[in-house]
């Protein structure tokens, strides 16, 4: 039995003021508030979503 590698992150920055997609990225990854963090599988996908907004956004 393989067990998935997870990526947790957190929202430091609020996404106001950013570019539409960027928004979007955010609500994609399921964060809502700042400080709320979202456990995701870790696959290429997602840590491209993560580099796409990492200036609003910290790995756990």
């Amino acid at each position: 039995m393989t067990t998935q590698q997870t990526v947790k992150i957190q929202l430091v920055r609020s996404p106001i003021g950013c570019k539409e997609s960027h928004r979007a990225t955010v609500r994609g990854l399921g964060l809502r508030k700042i400080r709320s963090v979202s456990e995701l599988v870790d696959t290429p996908e997602v840590r491209g979503m993560i580099n796409k907004i990492s200036y609003l956004v910290k790995v756990l």
